[in-house]
Parts: C-alpha cells; sequence; structure tokens
C-alpha cells in the first residue's frame, strides 16, 4: 500500500484523497464493466478511506445488491465501483495522480472477456465462478 493519493475527474469538479491505495491494478472484464466504461474497468483498490470533495457532483447508481458505481455527473467520468457493506472504493487507475509505481496483475471475469482484446501482461485470473466464490457476500 502507499501513502496518500489524489485525483479528479476529467473537469475538476470531483477530488479524491486516496489515504491508501494497493499499487496493482485489476481488470475487470464483466458485463457491467465492459457497459460502463466500453471495454474492461482498470482499478485499483482504494480500501475505504477516500474523501470526495465536490460531492454534489457525484451521481452514485446502485448497479447490484452489493455493490455502486459513482461518476461525475459534470463530466461523466467514472469515479469508484464501491462495495456497498464494506464501503471498499475500486477507482479507475487513471484517476489518481502519480500512478507511475501501479502494475497490472490480476483479472477477473476473465471467462466474460470478449476474444477482440487481450492483454500481454502475465497475470492472476479468475473466471466469475472463482470471483463469487472468493468475494460474494452469503445469501
Amino acid at each position: 500500500m502507499s501513502d496518500v493519493k489524489n485525483g479528479s475527474c476529467l473537469c475538476g469538479a470531483v477530488r479524491m484523497h486516496v489515504q491508501k491505495r494497493d499499487n496493482h491494478v485489476g481488470a475487470c472484464h464483466c458485463g457491467m464493466c465492459r457497459k460502463w466504461g466500453g471495454g474492461p474497468l482498470l482499478a485499483v483498490d482504494c480500501g475505504t478511506d477516500v474523501t470526495l470533495e465536490g460531492e454534489e457532483h457525484v451521481t452514485v447508481y446502485n448497479s447490484s445488491e452489493w455493490a455502486e458505481r459513482g461518476f461525475c455527473n459534470r463530466c461523466g467520468s467514472h469515479l469508484f465501483y464501491r462495495l456497498k457493506e464494506t464501503r471498499q472504493h475500486f477507482v479507475p487507475a487513471g484517476l489518481l495522480d502519480g500512478s507511475d509505481d501501479l502494475v497490472f496483475d490480476h483479472q477477473v471475469f476473465i471467462d466474460r472477456k470478449p476474444a477482440y482484446y487481450r492483454f500481454a501482461n502475465e497475470t492472476e485470473n479468475m473466471t466469475e465462478a472463482e470471483v463469487f466464490a472468493k468475494y460474494a457476500p452469503p445469501t
């Protein structure tokens, strides 16, 4: 984990302050992430200590029973994928300033990835079933 990182949306209306973030970037190939951004979500686990300035410009979409997605309602930038129960934030890697130390090392929903793209990096890969078995809250 690295110490405090800052970031912002495209227009600057929303500023983000992350107390600790993981240095690992993951790609999510699920249908919702691809629909949300037109491709895989490349995100960093920023934990629960995330502060947003300009919250009046943040719209939150309730995307599932366990998670929600935030975006800037001025420029449309994706701000976070957040787990409801723990308030854990996964932030698009490109939003964070000074991200040269990030390492792309894992992919989830690899079995949902369409054939028209692939990454060259060697990564840890998890299928949809593996993701749900590891992370989904009990029903």
